[in-house]
């Protein structure tokens, strides 16, 4: 952590209300601080003097509108951004190739656990940070 940060949790979740087009709007991460990649990444960003602003996704779950962002912004379809080895895919059925993108995406956000991690967002992109350097890519 940079000397005199001080570290910043919100609950908004829009990735956009932190307009990552914007030099003077903070870089935003959807963090999980149980997940080593995702403090991994967190880490990361701040060894580089960067004090993103911490959303803890798990316990302030992304809207539907929120997720369709962050899955535009990767270039990914639902299933990309899933964790399949959670319980939960499998008791919910999410393999069924039936189910449609809102489907998928409503399931994220009802169970965020479902939902890779970390994910970061800056200057109008986002990389998920698996491994963490990943979002090196975006500064």
């Amino acid at each position: 952590m940079v000397a005199g940060a001080a570290a910043r949790t919100v609950v908004a979740m829009d990735p956009r209300a932190a307009d990552p087009m914007s030099t003077a709007k903070p870089i935003t991460i959807w963090h999980n601080p149980r997940c080593s990649k995702s403090r991994g990444a967190l880490d990361l960003l701040r060894t580089r003097g960067i004090e993103p602003v911490v959303v803890d996704y798990q316990s302030a779950p992304p809207t539907a509108g929120d997720i369709e962002h962050a899955l535009d912004l990767l270039g990914l379809e639902p299933r990309g951004l899933m964790r399949k080895g959670e319980a939960i895919y499998a008791e919910l059925g999410l393999d069924d190739p039936k189910l449609t993108r809102e489907q998928l995406i409503a399931a994220m956000s009802a169970h965020p656990i479902l939902i890779e991690r970390p994910i970061v967002f800056a200057n109008g992109k986002a990389a998920i940070g698996r491994p963490p350097e990943a979002v090196l890519s975006l500064l």
